[in-house]
């Protein structure tokens, strides 16, 4: 747990330096040559920088363990701050599309440089590196604020290239492809935050994981030697892992010690299934009849 926690820092870290180098170089040569594509893209790397300020400082609440206000530990903290960064990017991509269409109609004032080109390569390549570290960083961690923050990222190339396009249409005679580019940056910017916040409401909500990943958790219970059937099969999200709750039928002859440690077992192996973190197991004695009336078995 301390070296995840010590890679989630790195990762939010660099996500927040990097997101500040890219408002740093692309604010001030939007706002010099009044490209409104490049000022888009900016104000975009903003609320990036606003998020990943908040998955530093709230996301990392998941690594902590549990206390007496928190008994099942801080899961839900990790979505939270992820649906903060799909907030933000709804609200931000609906005032860039706004923008856009206001410059459309009211004329276009932006000027061409050289520069604007160099900035955007840089930002590209600033955005890349920074998608690239966080998603390899987060195969291990398997977090959803770090997913988030990794699809931020490969969503900062897209509307760094479609700014880059407008920027090309300025140097060839079309100044209007600026805020054309302006309006599909915020397209993107929603779509993607539009598909952020649906994941992370799921999570919170205590929604059931998906069918196969459930059959899989079954599967496991119902290849244990020990169990003869299963019913009452709860599955749900606890944050971003999943925890379980099911009826075992077992032997009615087993000792107390006997069933403890094939509880004990039980748990283990449904908890190696993946992400799982808590599993809550009953066992019901064979010739009970309990089980035979459930749906499963």
């Amino acid at each position: 747990m301390t070296d995840a926690r010590a890679t989630f820092l790195k990762v939010s870290w660099a996500n927040v330096l990097l997101n500040a180098l890219k408002i740093g170089v692309e604010g001030a040569l939007g706002l010099l040559t009044g490209s409104l594509a490049l000022i888009a893209d900016a104000a975009h790397s903003v609320a990036d920088l606003l998020a990943s300020g908040v998955v530093l400082i709230w996301g990392r609440s998941v690594f902590d363990d549990a206390d007496d206000s928190h008994p099942h530990g801080h899961n839900r903290f990790e979505p939270l701050s992820a649906l903060f960064v799909g907030g933000i990017l709804v609200l931000l991509g609906l005032k860039l599309l706004y923008d856009a269409a206001h410059s459309v109609l009211t004329g276009v004032a932006a000027e061409y440089s050289g520069w604007l080109v160099l900035g955007l390569l840089f930002a590209l390549g600033d955005m890349y590196l920074c998608y690239w570290y966080t998603q390899y960083k987060n195969q291990e961690l398997q977090l959803p604020s770090l997913r988030a923050l990794a699809a931020d990222s490969l969503n900062d190339l897209y509307t760094t290239g479609a700014a880059l396009v407008g920027v090309s249409g300025m140097a060839v005679g079309y100044p209007i492809f600026d805020p054309i580019a302006g309006g599909i940056v915020s397209l993107l910017v929603i779509h993607q935050s539009v598909d952020i916040t649906r994941e992370n409401v799921r999570y919170i909500a205590d929604s059931a994981p998906p069918e196969s990943e459930q059959e899989a958790i079954k599967r496991r219970i119902r290849e244990h030697p020990a169990v003869h059937g299963i019913h009452d099969f709860v599955a749900y999200y606890s944050g971003h892992v999943v925890e379980v709750e099911f009826h075992a039928e077992v032997d009615r002859d087993l000792t107390v010690v006997e069933a403890h440690d094939l509880e004990s077992d039980l748990r283990k192996r449904v908890r190696e299934a993946g992400s799982v973190s808590d599993v809550h197991v009953h066992l019901d004695p064979a010739g009970l009849g309990e089980w035979k009336d459930a749906t499963e078995s």
